[in-house]
């Protein structure tokens, strides 16, 4: 039977991408066809990807970064060796930062760029401070309902800076590899977000200890606070 839930997959991916069939309605139609089709969980969760992603395999898209990082705890339990692929490149190789691209730097010692706005995982908006009810409501917790904004911290993904603090642990602070300063933490576990929001796997950079810069025309690192 090896395979077979595979083949299934396929076969399921290729209804809904020529067909435009919704993810339940293209297994059903295999289902119909072949009564035995059978897809197992993995797969399962690998479709329901491939549709929220347009029928596309779009590898920049944080639903595809987060799923990936999600599978990374479940594939390499002690957290090494992990594939170089998982890291994004770090801002600070000049060519590969595009001219547009928003950079955040560190705030203490100001020169450090530290990763670009495509890194930043976005999420769903959590409960607020209901989702704390049974622990202390922290002070960033209570920001709801004054004005400021409700996610105190930019969840990213992980940076080849990052790649020492990360390896054969499952948590630590995650530090500016220039000057040392704390910018925030990570978690393989997941960690909560002032939002309420639960984050896993969260790689987690406070707000407050970066600055958002962008790249000038020129295409270098000379940039203006926006």
């Amino acid at each position: 039977q090896a395979g077979v839930s595979r083949s299934v997959a396929v076969v399921t991916a290729y209804l809904m991408k020529t067909e435009g069939l919704r993810c339940e309605e293209a297994y059903a139609a295999v289902r119909a066809a072949k009564p035995d089709a059978e897809v197992n969980p993995g797969f399962q969760g690998q479709l329901k990807l491939y549709e929220a992603m347009g029928c596309a395999v779009d590898t920049s898209s944080v639903l595809y970064k987060r799923y990936r990082l999600q599978m990374l705890t479940e594939r390499y339990p002690e957290l090494q060796d992990l594939p170089r692929e998982v890291f994004a490149v770090d801002p600070t190789s000049i060519c590969q930062t595009p001219i547009t691209e928003v950079l955040y730097r560190c705030r203490k010692c100001s020169r450090r760029a530290l990763f670009r706005g495509s890194s930043i995982l976005s999420h769903t908006e959590g409960s607020g401070p209901t989702a704390f009810a049974r622990k202390r409501i922290t002070d960033s917790a209570q920001l709801y309902g004054d004005g400021r904004e409700k996610c105190t911290s930019y969840f990213t993904e992980p940076v080849q800076w990052m790649e020492p603090a990360l390896l054969g642990v499952l948590e630590g602070q995650l530090l500016c590899p220039k000057c040392t300063s704390k910018l925030g933490s990570f978690s393989w576990r997941g960690e909560q977000c002032s939002c309420g929001r639960w984050v896993t796997p969260a790689f987690q950079i406070h707000k407050s200890r970066v600055d958002e810069v962008r790249t000038l025309p020129a295409g270098n690192f000379q940039a203006a606070k926006t």
